[in-house]
C-alpha cells in the first residue's frame, strides 16, 4: 500500500481579458502537498500542517478543504477505501498561491483533494480517476472548469461545462507572464455578483471576436496581445470592487502592456515577461513566473 503520496498544483488565472469563464492559464507558481498514510490513527485536531500563503488562517482538521474534498470523493469512490484509510491521513501543505487573489487557489486545492482521493483508490485495488474525470469532478465542485482546467491539464486551455472538458492550446508567442498581487483580497462570489444578468448584443460580440483574436495572438502573432485582450464583458462591471486593480490594468495598458484581471481578481496579470519597477504601485508583488505545462503532478510512495 502507499505510504505518502506527493502532488504539485500549479496556480491559475481565469479569463485573460475577452475569454469570460472559458479561457485559463497554468502558472509556474505551485503548491506542494504531501499525504502520508500512517500505520495507526491520528489526531483528528492537527490533520494538517501549513507553511507559506494563509498558513495562519487555515484550518488544521479535517475541515480543511483539501482534506474534506478528499474524504468526500474517496467516499463515493471506494467506501471501503474510505473506511480503512481516513483516519490514518496527514497532509503537509506548502502554499505558494495567494489566497482570495484570483490566482486559483482554491481549484487547486480542490483538484488536489480529487486526485489524491483517485490515487489513494486506485492503490488499494478501487477505481481510478483520469484526468478528465478529475475535472469533471472539480467543476462541479467549483461552478465552473475555468479555473480547474489548467490545473489538471497544464498550459492554455479553453473549457466547456456541462459537461466539463478542456482543450489545450500551445502558446507559442510567450514564455513568461507577470502576476501583479496586491495586499488586498475580493471573496470570488462579491466579484460575480458585480455582473449583471443581461448584456448587450454588441459586447458579447465584441467579446467573441476577441477571444478569437486571442488565440491567434497567443500562438501565432504577439502584437495582437494588447487588442485581444480588450474586455467588455466583465473587467468594467467589477471596478468598484478593485477600483486599484483596474488603474494598474490601464496604467500599464497605457504604457502597451497586455494586462487584464487574473480570474476574479483583484490580482492583475501582465502577458509579458516585463513590467517596469516604476509602473509597479507600492505593496503590490511582481511575480514574472512560466506558464505551467502538464498540469498538476503526482507521484506515490510505497
Amino acid at each position: 500500500m502507499i505510504r505518502s503520496l506527493r502532488i504539485e498544483v500549479p496556480a491559475t488565472s481565469a479569463n485573460i481579458g475577452p475569454g469570460y469563464d472559458s479561457f485559463g492559464l497554468a502558472l509556474g507558481l505551485v503548491d506542494s502537498l504531501t499525504l502520508t498514510v500512517h500505520d495507526a490513527p491520528v489526531d483528528t485536531e492537527t490533520v494538517v500542517t501549513v507553511q507559506g500563503e494563509s498558513a495562519d488562517e487555515l484550518p488544521r482538521d479535517r475541515s480543511h478543504l483539501i482534506v474534506r474534498v478528499l474524504g468526500e470523493v474517496l467516499a463515493e469512490l471506494s467506501p471501503e477505501t474510505h473506511r480503512r484509510f481516513i483516519d490514518r491521513i496527514t497532509l503537509e501543505s506548502v502554499n505558494r498561491i495567494p489566497h482570495s487573489r484570483g490566482l486559483g487557489s482554491s481549484a487547486a486545492a480542490v483538484v488536489a483533494g480529487i486526485a489524491l482521493a483517485g490515487a489513494l483508490s486506485e492503490a488499494a485495488g478501487g477505481p481510478r480517476l483520469s484526468r478528465a474525470e478529475i475535472l469533471e469532478r472539480a467543476a462541479v465542485i467549483e461552478g465552473h472548469p475555468d479555473n480547474a482546467a489548467p490545473a489538471v491539464v497544464g498550459g492554455l486551455t479553453i473549457s466547456l461545462s456541462d459537461p466539463a472538458r478542456a482543450w489545450t492550446v500551445p502558446v507559442r508567442t510567450i514564455g513568461e507572464v507577470t502576476v501583479l498581487v496586491p495586499e488586498v483580497r475580493l471573496d470570488t462570489k462579491t466579484a460575480r455578483g458585480a455582473i449583471p444578468q443581461d448584456i448587450a448584443h454588441a459586447v458579447a460580440a465584441g467579446n467573441s471576436a476577441r477571444t478569437g483574436l486571442l488565440v491567434h495572438a497567443l500562438t501565432t502573432d504577439p502584437s495582437a496581445l494588447l487588442e485581444a485582450t480588450v474586455d467588455e464583458l466583465h473587467q468594467e462591471f467589477r471596478r468598484a470592487a478593485y477600483p486599484e486593480s483596474m488603474d494598474l490594468v490601464d496604467s500599464l495598458r497605457a504604457r502597451g502592456i497586455p494586462a487584464v484581471i487574473s480570474g476574479a481578481g483583484p490580482t492583475v496579470l501582465a502577458l509579458t515577461d516585463s513590467v517596469p519597477a516604476e509602473a509597479v504601485p507600492a505593496g503590490v508583488r511582481a511575480l514574472t513566473v512560466p506558464i505551467a505545462e502538464g498540469g498538476f503532478r503526482l507521484s506515490a510512495e510505497v
